[in-house]
């Protein structure tokens, strides 16, 4: 399928670099050097700076020849973020990573573990996160340039990767426009910065050179809020995870009962090499018993003949299918999952469990098994903990695999 605009993707840089330069040159123009730095030293001297610290120690045991990892590391993060000064604001942040102790993990780095040990996605480096150019052109609509985080609906297409340590975000423009109760929501992509990026290279791409499109048209009404999106993803070098993706989202709250539904088409787009067409849908329906939140659901991504599955490769994917994360490459044949969570809070201690049984949509295959338990627990506004085990017990998919993690955050 040939790519929805045929210009080139440096002439689209260009003309988005153009289209936000029009207003930063008309705002500035009248104001001579003096007034400039004026205002630029009050973008900075107004502005404010956080510094967030997160501490995990992950182990990683597999039924394999591979030998058990364990990973301790720390995230320090610097966040920036000027104060608004004619419309305009800088966001600033960088990531340094490393490891405190023990290192004995495939973090898919090109070092000595490479391929020997189970893997752990992240390497030690330091890395800009976040920096763009914000312009509020009015209360209801806005437009950022540069590095920034982009997160639609519930992550399943378009997210930042959050519980790594190293997150992904996109080199994008992106407008945000609010009409009356319609929110639009688009971003041009042209660079993808993934979460396999360290101070080493890596198996895997560190980067995806990306024109690729991203919209999501949410209304929102008393019955629930209804969203339209579109994602068309054309990567230069992963031409096979090219691909576009069109559909519709609800989610609202019937009597008692919380619901959500999504379903999405997929074919193969841009210079994927892959014929193919597939189907996604997402039905949940949650509801308390006493202080008890249960949530039952289905998801379903599926395969065209086993050619190819219905993929999504800028999502966040942890939040799906289990933490074991054994499922991040939709197999060929497309993959089911049937799911239960309990969830509930004893003051500041959150504690949630999770049962996923994962099977072939085309042919129905058993893959195997996973449980998935959870406590979280608040210490002041500015630290929490977090630990997290998972469980998965293979049939015909992957290998057993438990996984631990305990988490240490501090926000400042």
């Amino acid at each position: 399928m040939q790519p929805l605009i045929s210009f080139s993707p440096l002439s689209i840089k260009r003309r988005f670099l153009f289209a936000l330069s029009v207003p930063l040159i008309t705002l500035c123009s009248p104001l001579s050097a003096n007034e400039l730095g004026d205002n630029i030293a009050q973008m900075f001297a107004e502005g404010s700076a956080h510094l967030a610290l997160r501490y995990r120690m992950e182990d990683v045991q597999q039924d394999n020849l591979l030998e058990d990892a364990t990973a301790s590391t720390l995230r320090a993060r610097l966040s920036l973020q000027s104060a608004t000064v004619n419309r305009f604001t800088v966001s600033l942040e960088a990531d340094t990573i490393m490891t405190i102790g023990a290192d004995e993990y495939d973090s898919l780095a090109l070092d000595r573990y490479r391929g020997t040990h189970a893997i752990i996605a992240d390497p030690v480096g330091t890395e800009i996160n976040v920096a763009a150019l914000t312009y509020d052109a009015s209360q209801n609509s806005k437009a950022t340039l540069g590095r920034q985080r982009l997160n639609h609906d519930q992550q399943r297409f378009l997210g930042s990767v959050g519980w790594r340590q190293n997150e992904q975000t996109m080199d994008a423009f992106s407008i945000k426009q609010t009409l009356g109760d319609v929110q639009v929501d688009y971003s041009y992509i042209w660079n993808v910065n993934r979460i396999f990026a360290g101070s080493k290279a890596s198996a895997q791409a560190s980067d995806l050179d990306s024109q690729s499109h991203a919209l999501l048209v949410t209304k929102a009404q008393a019955w629930g809020s209804l969203s339209g999106f579109v994602y068309a993803l054309d990567f230069d070098n992963a031409r096979a995870a090219s691909s576009l993706s069109y559909g519709l989202t609800y989610s609202g709250t019937l009597s008692a009962l919380t619901l959500y539904a999504s379903y999405a088409r997929q074919s193969d787009y841009g210079d994927n090499p892959v014929d193919y067409s597939s189907d996604y849908y997402i039905v949940e329906g949650s509801g308390n018993i006493g202080s008890i939140k249960v949530l039952l659901g289905f998801e379903s991504l599926g395969s065209d003949d086993g050619r190819a599955a219905f993929s999504t490769p800028l999502a966040t994917l942890h939040r799906y299918q289990g933490f074991t994360d054994l499922f991040l490459n939709t197999p060929a044949n497309g993959l089911d999952d049937r799911y239960i969570t309990f969830s509930s809070a004893i003051n500041d201690l959150g504690i949630s469990a999770s049962l996923h049984d994962f099977e072939a949509e085309r042919g129905g295959v058993d893959y195997g098994s996973e449980w998935n338990v959870q406590l979280s627990y608040t210490l002041t506004p500015h630290i929490n903990m977090q630990a997290k085990y998972a469980s998965y017990q293979s049939d015909s998919v992957a290998v057993d695999t438990d996984k631990l993690w305990l988490s240490l955050n501090m926000a400042f």
